[in-house]
C-alpha cells in the first residue's frame, strides 16, 4: 500500500538549513500493523506528517497504492488526504463546542458526497469505542482516554485505507494506553491498515513490525508477530 524511496526533508528558516530525515526506505503492505519508533526529536513525527500528506518530502518518492503523491498538488493531496487516510494525534485535536457525535461526523463535512448512513455509521463507530451512551457529551466532559476513543472514531468515519497515529497513548494513564492499545488490535483484527508512531517500547510491540530511527534515518526493521 505505501512504499517510501528516498524520501528526505530539510527545513528552510531565515536562510538557514534544517535536515530532519536523510533517505527514508521502507514498505507498509495493506492490512500490516507496523510501529514507527524512535526517541522525540529523531524526525519520526516529520515522516508521519510525510506519511499523510501534510507536509511534503524535499527528495524522494511516496507511492501510494502505486500512485505517486510527490506529484500531486495541494488539492488533490486534500481530496486524498479526506478520502484515504485517517489520523489520531496525541492531543485529540477535539472540538469542545460541539458534542462527541458530531466531532465525529465533522469529517465528512468536507466530503464530496455526505453520506445517507453518516449518522449510523457515526453510532456504530462511537459504540465499538465504547462511547455509545456518550455521544451528547462535550468532549471536555470526557476523561482523556474517552476522548482519545473519541478521536479513534472521528479517524475512522471516512472508512480510510490507512490509519496513522501520532503518540496515542502520550497524554494518557496506564489503564486507558491499555485500552486504546487494544481498539487499535480490533481494527487491525478487521483488515485496516495501521500505522503507529512511538517511543514507546510497550506501544511499538502491540504491532506486527516495528521500523526503529535514529538520526532522520531507518536505523533496523524487525516482526514482531
Amino acid at each position: 500500500m505505501i512504499e517510501l524511496i528516498g524520501i528526505k526533508k530539510t527545513y528552510f528558516t531565515e536562510g538557514k538549513e534544517t535536515p530532519v530525515l536523510f533517505g527514508i526506505d521502507f514498505k507498509i503492505e495493506e492490512g500490516e500493523y507496523v510501529a514507527i519508533m524512535a526517541p522525540s526529536g529523531t524526525g519520526k513525527s516529520t515522516l508521519l506528517n510525510i506519511l499523510g500528506t501534510l507536509d511534503k518530502p524535499t527528495e524522494g518518492k511516496y507511492l501510494f497504492k502505486n500512485r505517486d503523491l510527490t506529484e500531486l498538488n495541494d488539492d488533490q493531496l486534500s481530496q486524498l488526504r479526506n478520502k484515504s487516510i485517517g489520523f489520531v494525534f496525541q492531543l485529540f485535536n477535539l472540538l469542545n463546542r460541539v458534542s462527541v457525535l458530531d466531532n465525529v461526523l465533522l469529517p465528512l463535512l468536507y466530503a464530496h458526497n455526505y453520506p445517507k448512513d453518516a449518522k449510523e455509521r457515526a453510532i456504530n463507530l462511537l459504540n465499538m469505542v465504547g462511547l455509545s451512551e456518550r455521544i451528547h457529551f462535550k468532549p471536555n466532559a470526557l476523561s482523556g482516554g474517552q476522548q482519545q476513543r473519541v478521536a479513534i472514531a472521528r479517524a475512522l468515519i471516512n472508512e480510510p485505507d490507512v490509519l496513522l497515529a501520532d503518540e496515542p497513548t502520550g497524554n494518557l494513564d496506564s489503564k486507558s494506553s491499555e485500552e486504546i492499545l487494544n481498539i487499535f488490535d480490533e481494527i487491525h483484527r478487521q483488515g485496516r491498515t495501521l500505522v503507529v508512531v512511538t517511543h514507546e517500547l510497550d506501544v511499538a510491540k502491540r504491532a506486527q513490525r516495528v521500523i526503529t530511527m535514529r538520526d532522520g534515518k531507518v536505523f533496523k526493521e524487525e516482526k514482531v508477530k
